[in-house]
């Protein structure tokens, strides 16, 4: 097969987005993630040493998945197959098992078999990929978004190697923009289309790392374009109401979130701003945020400052009552001030400690001087003898009285802190059991 035609199998004449014409035909054309097929590189000295070996590419859309794929089958002469995850089931990998064995019987080559958003498989289809790929009738390639060592069977993970592909950088995209423009084939080098520095810039900042969306743009772009020259204006029209990458419930949501809420709990303002207006770019609902931010104002703050709590609740109902962007500023606020905010995740690790005591201990009794005693049968069975209103007591504090069940006395789940208002906690804790010390 010519180069020219690796990827150009459809009907003459009919229509093929740019970003399909552009696909790389060869390892030279393919831009970015040098890590793993750059001179040297594990999967470039695979490919060029005929050495298929069935593997999962795990990365972001438009790094380059499929195209990788299709130059590793097309490189060792395998019959590439290609299914989709989203519109196949069992049926559909069987007959694709079946084409694969007739071809190994006329040609002696493997087969390509690539799965697109493996992730979106269940275990039964999965698995039924399994004994043909031990068996060698064919070299299995998964491509998904999402972490394998959560979305992927153990079993399949372990016949295949996980590469990991990278969000391509800004000059890299620019550099695809300009493969685009000057291929008089494929591209768009023939109807001599421009773009200025600025624009490219701009575009390629748009794409976010996504070579296909990069191609897509610049294909609106040149045909918005009057005069040939794309400039920002054209470039600002396509960019608006491109959203960063956010897949709610995807692995790109879970670690902005985490994001976010590590860099408060490291009180690193700037960080958790900058995540915080990463979700919201990326087309996260604000009210998840306010909901998480009031979570951490318990969990790394807590009674070190009070305040956070509240400052957190209230950014939450500015949010419902205004909506964005208004509302937004509120939880900007608040981000910032956790993150400033004195630490404790004393609350967090006594709560902790006081649920597995629950749990582990038993229904154990409440002391009779803690009950509550409305009937004379209750003050009959000494329910609330001996109980002493602390409001009657010096300092407001019933010194040498136990509060927890008696096999529990000497238990203490909170520790404050030594920062913020739970320093004055602790001195308040200390001399409160020194009085239960001194009255035996």
């Amino acid at each position: 097969m010519n180069e020219d035609d690796l990827f150009t199998q459809d009907v003459a004449g009919e229509y093929r987005p740019l970003a399909d014409r552009m696909r790389p035909r060869n390892l030279d054309e393919f831009v970015g993630q040098g890590q793993i097929v750059s001179q040297g590189k594990p999967l470039r000295r695979a490919i060029e040493e005929d050495r298929l070996h069935s593997m999962i590419f795990w990365g972001p859309p438009g790094t380059g998945k499929t195209t990788l794929a299709r130059l590793i089958a097309h490189h060792s002469g395998a019959q590439f197959l290609s299914l989709s995850a989203v519109l196949s089931g069992v049926k559909d990998i069987r007959a694709a098992v079946e084409q694969a064995k007739l071809f190994k019987q006329q040609s002696q080559h493997p087969t390509v078999l690539f799965i697109d958003e493996v992730h979106r498989f269940n275990k039964s289809q999965q698995d039924a990929f399994l004994p043909h790929v031990e068996d060698g009738t064919v070299v299995f390639i998964g491509a998904t978004t999402e972490n394998p060592s959560f979305e992927l069977n153990n079993a399949l993970l372990s016949r295949a190697r996980t590469y990991v592909l990278k969000s391509l950088t800004s000059t890299e995209i620019e550099q695809i923009i300009d493969q685009a423009l000057g291929d008089s084939s494929r591209g768009l080098g023939e109807e001599g289309v421009s773009i200025s520095d600025a624009s490219r810039q701009l575009l390629a900042e748009a794409a976010d790392g996504d070579a296909r969306r990069a191609l897509n743009l610049l294909e609106i772009a040149a045909d918005l374009s009057e005069t040939g020259e794309i400039g920002l204006a054209v470039v600002e029209e396509v960019a608006s109401g491109t959203l960063r990458r956010f897949d709610k419930g995807g692995e790109a949501f879970y670690d902005q979130i985490s994001a976010l809420h590590k860099s408060v709990r490291g009180s690193a303002p700037d960080a958790a701003l900058y995540w915080l207006a990463r979700m919201i770019d990326g087309g996260c609902d604000p009210l998840y945020v306010a909901r998480r931010v009031v979570r951490m104002a318990s969990e790394d703050i807590g009674n070190a400052d009070p305040r956070a709590l509240e400052l957190s609740l209230s950014a939450w109902e500015t949010q419902e009552r205004l909506g964005s962007p208004e509302g937004e500023l509120a939880i900007a606020q608040a981000v910032a001030y956790l993150a400033c905010a004195p630490k404790s995740n004393a609350v967090y690790m006594a709560w902790k400690a006081a649920q597995a005591e629950a749990k582990s201990s038993g229904s154990l009794e409440v002391p009779l001087h803690l009950r509550n005693a409305p009937t004379k049968l209750m003050k009959s069975l000494d329910y609330g003898k001996a109980y002493r209103y602390a409001h009657d007591e010096p300092n407001g504090y019933a010194a040498g009285i136990c509060y927890m069940p008696e096999s529990l006395a000497d238990r203490h789940f909170y520790h404050p802190v030594d920062r913020g208002l739970e320093i004055k906690i602790a001195e308040k804790l200390a001399f409160l059991r020194k009085l239960d010390e001194d009255a035996g």
